[in-house]
Protein backbone atom coordinates (compact mmCIF):
# COMPACT_ATOMS: atom_id res chain seq x y z
CA UNK A 1 0.00 0.00 0.00
CA UNK A 2 1.60 3.46 -0.64
CA UNK A 3 1.93 5.85 2.35
CA UNK A 4 -0.91 7.88 1.01
CA UNK A 5 -4.04 7.13 -0.34
CA UNK A 6 -6.39 9.79 -1.65
CA UNK A 7 -9.80 9.56 -0.02
CA UNK A 8 -11.32 12.62 0.75
CA UNK A 9 -13.80 12.52 2.85
CA UNK A 10 -13.31 8.87 4.26
CA UNK A 11 -15.28 8.50 7.77
CA UNK A 12 -12.28 7.72 10.52
CA UNK A 13 -9.66 8.70 8.45
CA UNK A 14 -6.75 11.13 9.48
CA UNK A 15 -5.21 13.64 7.17
CA UNK A 16 -2.48 16.00 7.80
CA UNK A 17 -5.62 18.67 7.92
CA UNK A 18 -6.89 17.55 10.71
CA UNK A 19 -3.76 19.06 12.62
CA UNK A 20 -4.13 22.22 11.25
CA UNK A 21 -6.64 25.44 10.10
CA UNK A 22 -6.80 27.08 6.99
CA UNK A 23 -5.94 30.31 9.11
CA UNK A 24 -2.86 28.43 10.40
CA UNK A 25 -1.77 28.38 7.08
CA UNK A 26 0.70 31.25 5.77
CA UNK A 27 1.03 30.78 1.71
CA UNK A 28 3.53 33.53 1.08
CA UNK A 29 6.04 34.07 4.65
CA UNK A 30 7.14 37.19 4.69
CA UNK A 31 10.47 36.53 6.81
CA UNK A 32 13.34 35.33 5.13
CA UNK A 33 15.35 33.66 7.85
CA UNK A 34 14.98 30.95 10.30
CA UNK A 35 14.42 32.71 13.68
CA UNK A 36 11.91 35.11 11.74
CA UNK A 37 10.03 32.57 10.42
CA UNK A 38 9.55 30.46 13.76
CA UNK A 39 8.50 34.12 14.99
CA UNK A 40 5.99 34.62 12.24
CA UNK A 41 4.56 31.14 12.19
CA UNK A 42 4.34 31.36 16.48
CA UNK A 43 2.22 34.46 16.01
CA UNK A 44 -0.06 32.63 13.82
CA UNK A 45 -0.07 29.64 16.48
CA UNK A 46 -0.98 32.15 19.00
CA UNK A 47 -3.38 34.35 17.52
CA UNK A 48 -5.67 30.43 16.59
CA UNK A 49 -5.34 30.10 20.16
CA UNK A 50 -3.02 26.68 20.02
CA UNK A 51 -0.56 28.44 21.78
CA UNK A 52 -1.11 30.78 25.14
CA UNK A 53 2.35 32.41 25.42
CA UNK A 54 4.47 33.09 22.39
CA UNK A 55 7.64 33.80 24.12
CA UNK A 56 8.14 30.25 25.43
CA UNK A 57 6.78 28.57 22.76
CA UNK A 58 8.86 30.59 20.22
CA UNK A 59 11.88 30.29 22.63
CA UNK A 60 11.30 26.63 23.04
CA UNK A 61 11.03 26.02 19.40
CA UNK A 62 13.98 28.47 18.00
CA UNK A 63 16.22 26.55 21.29
CA UNK A 64 15.21 22.93 19.65
CA UNK A 65 16.06 23.82 15.96
CA UNK A 66 19.48 25.07 16.58
CA UNK A 67 19.93 22.04 18.57
CA UNK A 68 19.09 19.67 15.77
CA UNK A 69 18.18 21.35 12.49
CA UNK A 70 14.91 20.00 11.24
CA UNK A 71 15.64 20.62 7.31
CA UNK A 72 15.24 17.80 4.75
CA UNK A 73 16.72 17.57 1.61
CA UNK A 74 12.98 18.03 -0.32
CA UNK A 75 12.69 21.25 0.80
CA UNK A 76 10.85 21.10 4.25
CA UNK A 77 11.51 21.63 7.46
CA UNK A 78 9.83 21.05 11.06
CA UNK A 79 10.22 22.97 14.07
CA UNK A 80 8.82 22.26 16.59
CA UNK A 81 8.35 22.55 20.39
CA UNK A 82 6.89 21.25 23.48
CA UNK A 83 5.55 22.58 25.87
CA UNK A 84 3.36 22.25 29.23
CA UNK A 85 0.66 25.04 27.97
CA UNK A 86 0.10 23.12 24.79
CA UNK A 87 -3.35 21.38 24.50
CA UNK A 88 -4.04 19.29 21.61
CA UNK A 89 -0.69 18.41 18.41
CA UNK A 90 -0.75 20.88 15.99
CA UNK A 91 0.71 22.45 13.24
CA UNK A 92 1.02 25.83 11.32
CA UNK A 93 2.48 25.98 7.80
CA UNK A 94 4.33 28.71 6.19
CA UNK A 95 5.61 28.49 2.52
CA UNK A 96 8.56 30.98 1.54
CA UNK A 97 8.37 32.49 -2.00
CA UNK A 98 11.52 31.64 -2.73
CA UNK A 99 13.76 28.72 -0.81
CA UNK A 100 15.05 29.53 2.98
CA UNK A 101 18.79 28.34 3.80
CA UNK A 102 17.08 26.79 7.17
CA UNK A 103 19.85 27.24 10.35
CA UNK A 104 23.31 27.32 9.42
CA UNK A 105 24.56 28.04 6.18
CA UNK A 106 25.45 24.59 5.18
CA UNK A 107 21.76 23.15 5.51
CA UNK A 108 19.48 21.91 2.69
CA UNK A 109 17.51 25.18 1.42
CA UNK A 110 13.63 25.25 2.58
CA UNK A 111 10.69 26.33 1.23
CA UNK A 112 7.69 24.44 3.92
CA UNK A 113 7.88 25.11 7.45
CA UNK A 114 5.43 23.15 9.38
CA UNK A 115 6.00 24.55 13.19
CA UNK A 116 4.96 22.35 15.80
CA UNK A 117 3.12 22.47 18.75
CA UNK A 118 3.26 19.82 21.06
CA UNK A 119 2.20 18.83 24.19
CA UNK A 120 4.74 17.97 26.59
CA UNK A 121 3.24 14.97 27.10
CA UNK A 122 2.36 13.69 23.86
CA UNK A 123 4.56 12.38 22.21
CA UNK A 124 3.04 9.05 20.30
CA UNK A 125 0.62 11.82 18.32
CA UNK A 126 3.31 13.84 17.47
CA UNK A 127 5.74 10.98 16.74
CA UNK A 128 3.00 9.81 14.27
CA UNK A 129 2.79 13.51 12.64
CA UNK A 130 6.23 13.27 12.20
CA UNK A 131 6.26 10.29 10.44
CA UNK A 132 3.66 11.40 8.16
CA UNK A 133 5.44 14.58 7.33
CA UNK A 134 8.64 13.12 6.49
CA UNK A 135 6.78 10.55 4.52
CA UNK A 136 5.20 13.62 2.50
CA UNK A 137 8.79 14.76 1.54
CA UNK A 138 9.11 11.14 -0.30
CA UNK A 139 6.19 12.37 -2.49
CA UNK A 140 7.46 15.18 -5.42
CA UNK A 141 3.86 15.03 -6.56
CA UNK A 142 2.54 16.46 -2.95
CA UNK A 143 5.12 18.73 -2.50
CA UNK A 144 4.44 20.30 -5.85
CA UNK A 145 0.85 20.99 -4.99
CA UNK A 146 1.54 22.04 -1.99
CA UNK A 147 4.39 24.80 -3.36
CA UNK A 148 1.68 25.97 -6.44
CA UNK A 149 -1.70 26.25 -4.83
CA UNK A 150 -2.59 29.41 -4.98
CA UNK A 151 -4.36 30.12 -1.49
CA UNK A 152 -4.10 29.25 2.26
CA UNK A 153 -7.39 27.17 1.20
CA UNK A 154 -5.97 25.73 -1.50
CA UNK A 155 -2.84 24.47 0.49
CA UNK A 156 -5.34 22.99 3.45
CA UNK A 157 -7.40 21.10 0.33
CA UNK A 158 -3.56 19.68 -0.34
CA UNK A 159 -3.29 18.31 2.84
CA UNK A 160 -6.61 16.79 3.20
CA UNK A 161 -5.85 14.20 0.66
CA UNK A 162 -2.89 13.06 2.78
CA UNK A 163 -4.14 10.61 4.62
CA UNK A 164 -2.02 9.52 7.52
CA UNK A 165 -1.34 5.45 8.11
CA UNK A 166 -3.21 4.36 11.02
Amino acid sequence: MPPFDVMPGSAGTLTLADYTQPTLILPELREHDTAGIIGELSQSLQRHGSVLDMLPFYHAALNQELLSNSALPCGMAFPHARLGGVKQVQFALGRAPQPVTWGSKNSWPVRLIFLLAVPATDAAQYLHLLATLARLGQQPERLAELCSASSAEGIFSALERVVMRP
